[in-house]
């Protein structure tokens, strides 16, 4: 067993094996960019080293730092988590190069993998079915060969990313060359293969674990059909799709498709099932590296996969076979990201003010989040996963709604509350799943409006605030009471404004009562129960920012912009690309700034024809949400009759 590790991660992921290597008793080493000098696994680890500035590239993707932290600290080993350099044969090779234990697979079966042309052709001859399909060169005559509906994807990337559906093959030359350029721009390699569409599929991986001595098992499977944008958001073992003959057989695929490219260490392999026929399933790809739903495996099996990834590593092999593997029970995971649902999901971020993580029965929290955590827009925004566990699905699914529910990170907008309203919904209770489930679904499951009895609670915190403290005289002039001198008293109004919602006057007509971390109000006989920082409020797993609103300096605000329409940021993150200057003359719907935060890019466009009258940012500007990016003048402004 190695003496100590080095964690190549950062967030959730490193604190979850930072665990497992303390209870191992493995020293373990942290690493940080300057962004997280302050972060929960930096604190947590043994010890820590910088590793450079806050982007990635100079820090968590740069092999030569790493390599030295782990040099600086007598590491044997370093724990890659996932993201980042996970599956980067090159780190693989570099770490084997500098002396150090990869805790992963070979990097051969991470770069045979990698390819997805080459890891369905390795495991078709190993006898693993596969989707139909096609690939370069002959991509378009694939295509129709296959005839409409087809998937093109890249063959070097996932997440996603460059993958288009095409129903109607007239337009498949158009989407093969929209597939190219989003492939070179992700992964820096266009090649591309095309696919049967199955409709209407189903996502289930199968969990493989094989030591350096031949001994390759699986660990069941995980549903991952709760989709957003081919991104997971909900996964549980075991799926209720699969009876146990076909449970053995994917298994027993996985298991090959594993020997088929010498793989060590945890992996999965995953495939697409048609819902109707859970028997034809095909394979999609391999993932070289833990998951991020590695938990609901652990929960059902009772197996610490980090702790057998370090344990192959070191060189130990697996002291159970196949029928030492049983499944125990149902567990749900549920991810935690930093993004707005109300706003089209886009990322969010801001200083976690007030942190409530569920603990308990059935209940586990892997988290990298602390109160003070600042969350800025340089990486991904999931923040933690909350895995529920029950002796059966319903149990499983009821404690993780639960949970989703008591959980509170005031400071940053979540998906919280939408989750919880996901795992309520009907098809989901029901276990009817599909991969376009969420996306059909997301209108009815996205929080609309904001509650009075929220703006009440807002109003509650600035009426208590407003009370004399202490004893002895009160000055009477200072009590809320609506007072007014020579005539009938006026009830008490607060604007207010919630963020993403219009201004309103709120004039308090419940009963209320505030203390430090909560407030409770009494609406037409309802009580209600916020928790409370600064100006957030949260509930049942959604918060709401509730400032208090000046009509003054709006109307000045406005006056300032007569005219003009100003371009705000999105959501918190970094101009990239600022394509104008003042004084120049645009187009409705011209591309004028590129916004990226959280992996993800957001296009800002003229709103209509005019001239740019104010730039206020350039390549490299940090922009806070709503912050004013520039002013487009219409055309007719600049005219006179």
């Amino acid at each position: 067993m190695f003496d100590t590790v080095l964690v190549a991660n950062r967030g959730e992921i490193a604190v979850r094996v930072v665990r497992t290597l303390r209870a191992l008793g493995v020293r373990s080493v942290a690493v940080f960019s300057d962004a997280d000098a302050g972060a929960r696994h930096v604190r947590e680890a043994d010890t820590a080293v910088r590793i450079g500035p806050a982007p990635a590239a100079e820090s968590y993707l740069c092999v030569e730092r790493l390599l030295e932290a782990a040099a600086r600290t007598g590491a044997q080993a370093v724990h890659p988590g996932y993201g980042f350099l996970a599956e980067n044969a090159g780190f693989a090779r570099a770490c084997e190069a500098a002396g150090l234990v990869f805790i992963g697979p070979p990097a051969e079966a991470i770069s045979l993998m990698g390819d997805k042309i080459r890891a369905k052709e390795t495991v078709r001859e190993a006898g693993v079915p596969v989707v139909p399909g096609g690939r370069d060169p002959d991509l378009a005559g694939a295509a129709r060969e296959l005839g409409a509906p087809v998937l093109l994807k890249p063959s070097a990337g996932g997440g996603g990313k460059g993958m288009r559906l095409v129903r109607d093959l007239d337009r498949l030359e158009e989407e093969i060359a929209a597939a190219r350029r989003e492939a070179r721009a992700s992964f820096g390699d266009d090649t591309l293969l095309v696919e049967r569409w199955v409709d209407r599929p189903r996502h289930i991986e199968i969990q493989v674990l094989a030591d350096g001595h031949g001994n390759v098992v699986h660990l069941g499977e995980r549903e991952c059909s709760l989709q957003r944008r081919h991104q997971k958001i909900i996964e549980e073992a075991p799926s209720v799709l699969l009876d146990e003959a076909t449970r053995a057989a994917m298994g027993e695929a996985a298991v090959q498709a594993a020997r088929s490219c010498g793989y060590r260490g945890a992996g999965t392999v995953e495939f697409i099932v048609p819902g109707g026929d859970p028997s034809s399933y095909y394979f999609m790809e391999m993932n070289t590296r833990l998951q991020v739903e590695h938990p609901v495996t652990e929960l059902v099996t009772g197996l610490d996969l980090v702790e057998w990834q370090v344990r192959v590593a070191a060189g130990e092999p697996l002291p159970f076979g196949q029928d030492g593997i049983t499944l125990t029970g149902h567990a749900v995971e549920a991810r935690l990201c930093a993004e707005d649902p109300s706003r089209g999901f886009l990322p969010s971020g801001g200083t976690v003010l007030r942190l409530r993580e569920p603990q308990g029965d059935g209940v586990r929290t892997d988290s990298g989040l602390s109160e003070g955590t600042e969350v800025g827009s340089l990486y991904d925004p999931m923040l933690s996963k909350v895995i529920a566990y029950g002796p059966d699905r319903p149990t499983a699914l009821r404690r993780l709604r639960a949970a989703l529910a008591e959980t509170v990170t005031l400071g940053v907008q979540t998906n919280a509350g939408f989750l919880r309203r996901l795992l309520a919904h009907p098809a989901v209770v029901a276990g009817d799943l599909d991969t376009g489930l969420v996306e059909r679904e997301v209108d009815g499951l996205v929080a609309s409006g904001v509650p009075e009895e929220v703006y009440e609670a807002a109003a509650a915190v600035r009426l208590d605030a407003l009370r004399p403290r202490g004893g002895g005289w009160t000055d009477p002039f200072s009590v809320p009471s609506g007072w007014r001198l020579g005539g009938e008293p006026k009830p008490v109004a607060f604007p207010l404004r919630a963020a993403g919602a219009e201004p309103v006057v709120h004039t308090p007509r419940g009963t209320h009562t505030v203390t430090g971390e909560e407030v409770t109000v009494v609406l037409d006989g309802v009580r209600h129960t916020f928790h409370r920082a600064g100006d957030w409020l949260g509930r049942d797993g959604d918060a709401w920012q509730v400032r208090d609103h000046d009509p003054v300096a709006a109307s000045l605000g406005r006056a300032a912009h007569a005219g003009a329409d100003s371009l705000t940021a999105p959501m918190p993150g970094t101009v990239t690309v600022v394509k104008v200057a003042v004084g120049d003359e645009v187009s409705a719907g011209q591309s004028l700034l590129v916004v990226e935060a959280m992996k993800m890019e957001h296009v800002i466009t003229a709103p209509h024809a005019g001239t740019v009258t104010e730039l206020d940012v350039t390549p490299g500007t940090a922009v806070a949400m709503d912050q004013v990016l520039a002013v487009i003048a219409p055309e007719e402004a600049g005219h006179d009759d």
